[in-house]
């Protein structure tokens, strides 16, 4: 009873601690939330058009961005708005349809549109959709233009037949398969990759911070003056383990409630989800005692913590997707647990396992758990027991 009290004193300990309340409730929800709006499923680019006169070149365009399906198109009066609209991020490419277009293509002028575009990436493959849809609606004009060359017949007359005979085509039929296992499948939901990748990050660096309440409890005096009362030293070492773990599974248990209930996030079977959370606890725990018990300086070991954390964390793929690294970075990923905690998520959310096929990231977190926890009570022991 007294390793659950000392247990449940540095849990209250971290949930009155006003700074925790943005870093350990706020915070990681956000991250969540970021993360999903930016490069969950669902995501349309946004195009914007700026029209210099309504001709029927222009509509066309601009009727063909729309049924294509893969952007969102956004017209523009003014073509600094637009310009304004690009460099803000409201829309990741531009569209400039200059005035007289039909009359350029009738007399074999070139026809210039503007294409503008973020460089994040995306302006290559917006400019392959635009550039198709272009392409698609001048392709009647140049067949028109050359039959009224060739012929005689006024373009007008020309580019009328051209369209309805371009209409009478039949279009090119293409296959599209996929081959092997796709890495994000398309059941995978919209916030579910960064909410599990969140939570190994925040549930690594909440045990972590805690080591500097450890080490607090050691300049004050209080695991000393316990010591000194009829409590075994194996109690209070318990008792601090508790404090950890309890801090760590909060975090995990908070952020993995919430994002089920307002971004839905899919956790997979709920047994094999909470058994990983409760290994990767035990893991941080370990760590974070270890911490507490070997600095003497909290806001050092704050400092130091934060660090390895986030280092670890970037390491083992809870910044990036393990899933893109090189195969050589993600066997180096592997020797952090991290990696091993989003493995056996990844396997219940993309692939719907369930606990056996999570076995081995399971014992692996427990081995993880079992030399930290066995390192940091041992030093702990020392820590107190030191005159």
């Amino acid at each position: 009873m007294k390793a659950l009290s000392i247990g449940w004193v540095n849990l209250k300990r971290m949930i009155r601690e006003r700074s925790n309340i943005f870093f350990v409730f706020i915070f990681p929800i956000a991250l969540v939330l970021l993360i999903g709006v930016q490069f969950g499923g669902g995501f349309a680019p946004a195009v914007g058009v700026h029209r210099a006169d309504d001709g029927q070149l222009s509509d066309e365009i601009v009727t063909g961005l729309e049924e294509d399906g893969s952007v969102e198109v956004l017209e523009f009066e003014d073509d600094d708005e637009l310009t304004t609209a690009v460099e803000r991020g409201s829309a990741q490419a531009g569209i400039l349809l200059p005035a007289g277009m039909e009359d350029r293509a009738a007399s074999g002028d070139v026809v210039e549109i503007g294409l503008m575009s973020r460089p994040d990436g995306t302006g290559s493959q917006l400019q392959s959709v635009v550039g198709a849809v272009i392409a698609d609606v001048m392709a009647p004009v140049g067949a028109a233009r050359f039959a009224a060359v060739e012929t005689g017949t006024p373009f007008s007359e020309t580019i009328a037949v051209a369209e309805q005979m371009s209409g009478r085509a039949e279009p090119i039929e293409i296959g599209v398969s996929a081959v092997g296992e796709a890495v994000f499948p398309d059941t995978l939901g919209q916030f579910d990759l960064g909410a599990s990748s969140q939570l190994v990050l925040f549930v690594f660096l909440t045990a972590l911070a805690g080591s500097s309440a450890l080490i607090l409890t050691r300049q004050l005096g209080i695991s000393k003056r316990m010591l000194s009362t009829p409590t075994p030293i194996r109690t209070i070492v318990v008792g601090e383990s508790l404090g950890r773990f309890g801090t760590a599974l909060l975090q995990g248990v908070y952020i993995m409630i919430l994002t089920l209930i307002i971004f839905q996030v899919d956790w997979g079977d709920p047994l094999a989800a909470v058994l990983i959370l409760i290994a990767l606890s035990a893991v941080g725990a370990g760590a974070g005692m270890l911490m507490g018990a070997t600095f003497s300086n909290d806001q050092q070991a704050a400092g130091v913590g934060v660090m390895v954390a986030l280092g670890l964390a970037a390491l083992g793929g809870a910044m990036f997707p393990i899933d893109l690294f090189s195969p050589t970075m993600q066997r180096i990923a592997h020797i952090t647990p991290h990696a091993w905690a989003l493995d056996g998520y990844a396997e219940l959310v993309r692939r719907g396992g369930s606990t056996i096929d999570i076995l081995p990231e399971l014992g692996v977190l427990a081995l993880y758990a079992l030399v930290l926890l066995a390192l940091a009570s041992w030093r702990l022991r020392v820590a107190i027991t030191r005159p």
